[in-house]
């Protein structure tokens, strides 16, 4: 049977573990900028995917993805073996690391979301000076007073 909250401990922990083993006992240099952000368990607990981004030497450098996913890949078997050390599983799962592409998916959404502020604004601007064209209630009806 599975046990999903079981499941999801586990990755919790091999997340925080995989995190700390590569700022401070992996010494390769092409994960300096490797960030771990979540990680997830099959629910046998056999395999776990690990999610990564990477961030850039300074704000303006484009991250290097295909050097991260190269060390992540060489220092499977260590991050593997410090999972195995750290949790106490009968099994230690297998690691697969997966980009995380929700931080660039969350920086186009603010680029949408800032550019429909911008329209809103223009709309609001030409809407305040509108006046309508004719009468300013075309369907009203003149009645009479003998009605």
């Amino acid at each position: 049977m599975v046990d999903q909250a079981r499941a999801r401990r586990l990755a919790k922990r091999i997340s925080s573990i995989v995190a700390t083993a590569i700022e401070y006992e992996v010494k390769d240099p092409r994960l300096r900028f490797v960030t771990i952000t979540d990680a997830k368990v099959t629910g046998d607990l056999r395999e776990a995917t690990v999610y990564y981004t990477v961030m850039g030497e300074t704000l303006d450098a484009e991250p290097d993805y295909a050097a991260a996913a190269a060390g992540l890949e060489k220092a499977k078997g260590v991050l593997r073996s410090k999972v195995g050390a750290g949790t106490g599983v009968k099994f230690t799962p297998t690691l697969a690391f997966v980009l995380d592409k929700v931080p660039d998916a969350a920086r186009e959404m603010e680029e949408l979301l800032a550019r429909a502020r911008a329209a809103d604004d223009a709309v609001a601007r030409t809407a305040a000076n509108a006046r309508p064209a004719g009468e300013a209630d075309p369907y009203k009806v003149e009645r009479d007073s003998a009605e």
